[in-house]
């Protein structure tokens, strides 16, 4: 079966679609060695085929977008490419419609030290624009379904990306890494999810990578600000220790509310760090199976 064949767009206006989990926990289940600067990439580079079984058991578990393993690589145009590619020939092979989201980390990831969650890097929107525009270009090169602008805990870098993307033509999301109500940089979530409702390029907004507590207040404060179909994947309620490399898992999880987060305006919904097959298919459970003629 070919990849999904109407655009991701369309797809949204009709109802929910299915995003993967997350990469780096099901390539760590699967034995790989995500030590390093490059994280996922550096199994991408080793051994794509891991990569490509990482995303087969999210398509089998029901996911209808794979995100690639470009997240933390900086401006190898070669290894971007692979990255598409990969999941590529995995969304052809499913056993339904699968898009393709090139994952633009943003440039806290290539630092590799928790700056993802802090943003306020020191760095104007020319730096920053300047920083994304070579990773974009190659990644939109190897013709991807959608960009995935993912967990930017910054309003300067959101402005930056959009800065690069505008008059391209390409569609994206734009997805915002927060706590407590605000970007992980403070600012205010309606300023920051605002950015984007005039951006033709940007298809969806919404919030990836966070507790899940915090997801549904802001899709109601995106909401306030934009129309365009809104966007959750959050993390399964860990946090994350830069300095040890670690994971604190809650002591109880918390639920999952999904019905309302689609109620809130939630048309991508899946999972980020420490979510594997298991809870995408339960997901996919809820969701119902994805319409056919994709």
């Amino acid at each position: 079966m070919p990849r999904a064949t109407r655009p991701l767009a369309e797809a949204l206006a009709r109802g929910p679609v299915l995003l993967d989990g997350g990469l780096s926990n099901q390539l760590a289940d699967q034995g790989c060695d995500l030590s390093g600067p490059l994280w996922t990439g550096r199994v991408l580079t080793e051994r794509p085929d891991q990569v490509a079984a990482a995303h087969t058991a999210y398509a089998r578990a029901g996911a209808e977008v794979l995100i690639t393993a470009s997240y933390q690589i900086g401006d190898d145009p070669g290894l971007l490419e692979r990255s598409v590619r990969v999941a590529d020939g995995v969304a052809r092979t499913a056993g339904h419609g699968v898009w393709v989201a090139a994952s633009v980390g943003p440039y806290g990831a290539v630092l590799a030290d928790g700056s993802e969650y802090r943003g306020r890097y020191g760095l104007g929107r020319d730096a920053l624009a300047a920083f994304h525009r070579p990773r974009i270009e190659a990644l939109l090169a190897a013709e991807p379904d959608v960009l995935a602008l993912e967990t930017v805990p910054d309003s300067d870098e959101a402005e930056a990306l959009l800065r690069v993307l505008a008059g391209t033509g390409a569609r994206a999301w734009l997805s915002y890494t927060i706590a407590g109500g605000r970007t992980r940089a403070g600012q205010p979530l309606r300023e920051a999810f605002a950015l984007a409702a005039e951006a033709p390029e940007v298809i969806a907004v919404g919030v990836n990578c966070c507790d899940p507590q915090d997801v549904l207040p802001a899709l109601e404060a995106a909401a306030s600000v934009t129309a365009k179909p809104l966007l959750a994947y959050p993390n399964d309620g860990s946090v994350w220790d830069a300095g040890t490399r670690t994971w604190h898992a809650p002591a109880s999880p918390a639920p999952w509310p999904a019905a309302a987060w689609r109620a809130a305006g939630a048309r991508l919904l899946g999972g980020c760090c420490r979510v594997g097959p298991d809870r995408i298919a339960g997901l996919r459970a809820t969701l119902g199976p994805p319409p056919p003629g994709v």
